[in-house]
């Protein structure tokens, strides 16, 4: 069956400002946030909680994703309206082969690494029980848009047009460093950099359910039902 027309096509303004924001998110707000968040507290003469902080931090991200991507996302929009039931099914298929080959990779990688503890899903748990209400909003809303329009829209998206593998390769890739180099880097080991390989089937994931459906909603869908079950489970 020939590949759906993608909605990846970005303008060229759109490309870099989508670069240099993903490199400020992957690289300069982790570092940028809390010292910003102390500045903040100091001129407001008041405490900033650590849930109000995370809402403020996202929906910032949330802001700027749609004034970089606002064409993008309205040209996605139309395509996934025009194609809403194939793109439902697709985030249905998605979700049975996250979870399927999730327990399947977990397994395998069981045999030969030493199971550790995800300090994110661990970070993400304690943020539950301090703000449930936030937290979710974040993590099923939020969150998946966010990412889902840097690493499929922006990353895939636009390297498709160039090497198919590549695209899937740096985008799974950068994807899953998201998720645990801060923590490899704060706790000084680099052996925690072995827990990427959890996110590699997810990042694959929801790169065919972007490819398959070619609106980024399904992506976009698969990763907020995911990770709304992932945030239920914790409760």
């Amino acid at each position: 069956m020939a590949k759906k027309k993608s909605s990846g096509y970005m303008t060229a303004g759109e490309r870099v400002a989508g670069v240099l924001f993903l490199f400020t998110y992957l690289c300069v707000l982790p570092f940028a946030a809390a010292p910003a968040f102390r500045l903040a507290e100091r001129l407001l003469g008041t405490g900033i909680s650590h849930g109000l902080r995370n809402m403020i931090y996202y929906y910032l991200l949330f802001a700027v994703t749609l004034a970089i991507f606002h064409r993008f996302l309205g040209r996605t929009t139309r395509l996934f309206a025009d194609r809403l039931g194939p793109a439902c099914k697709t985030i249905l298929v998605g979700l049975v082969g996250l979870y399927g080959l999730n327990e399947l990779a977990y397994r395998l990688t069981s045999l030969a690494v030493t199971p550790r503890v995800n300090l994110n899903d661990t970070a993400i748990s304690a943020q539950i029980a301090d703000a449930p209400r936030t937290t979710f909003l974040i993590v099923v809303v939020l969150a998946p848009f966010v990412e889902e329009v840097l690493f499929r829209g922006l990353v895939f998206g636009n390297l498709r047009e160039k090497s198919r593998a590549v695209a899937y390769l740096v985008s799974c890739l950068l994807f899953a460093a998201l998720h645990v180099w801060q923590f490899a880097l704060s706790g000084r080991d680099v052996t925690y950099l072995l827990l990427m390989v959890q996110y590699l089937v997810p990042g694959v994931v929801l790169c065919w359910a972007y490819e398959h459906s070619g609106t980024l909603w399904s992506a976009i869908g698969v990763h907020a039902v995911a990770n709304g079950l992932s945030a239920l489970a914790m409760l």
